[in-house]
């Protein structure tokens, strides 16, 4: 079975950083098209954040453009999330999301469990 397990959340003030991670877990992975970053405030459908394709081009949403940034390790099965010049309306549940093919199909969505970030003074 696929598990994305999420880490790096928690309480920062407005102007500080934070940086989230999400390791693939299980050997079911054929090919991945992508890995990303969504997130879902309260009363707010669930938005991109950050995606990253295989083919290492990336997106942004335009609320965050040059202050988070995406990236990876391969050799982890790991997708990293840094967070910087953070501000109130960046708090959300932050989820990891990875697009692949696996053995049981050809286009699967997994999730991670989500983690808390608040941004407050």
């Amino acid at each position: 079975q696929a598990q994305l397990v999420e880490s790096g959340g928690g309480l920062v003030q407005p102007g500080g950083s934070l940086r989230l991670s999400c390791t693939a877990s299980g050997s079911i992975f054929i090919s991945i098209y992508s890995m990303g970053w969504y997130r879902q405030a309260p009363g707010v459908q669930r938005e991109l954040v950050a995606r990253l394709t295989s083919g290492d081009s990336t997106n942004y949403a335009d609320s965050v453009k040059g202050r988070f940034t995406i990236s990876r390790d391969n050799a982890k099965n790991t997708v990293y999330l840094q967070m910087n010049s953070l501000r109130p309306e960046d708090t959300a549940v932050y989820y990891c999301n990875v697009v692949a093919h696996t053995l049981t199909t050809n286009n699967g969505w997994y999730w991670g469990q989500g983690t808390q970030v608040t941004v407050s003074s």
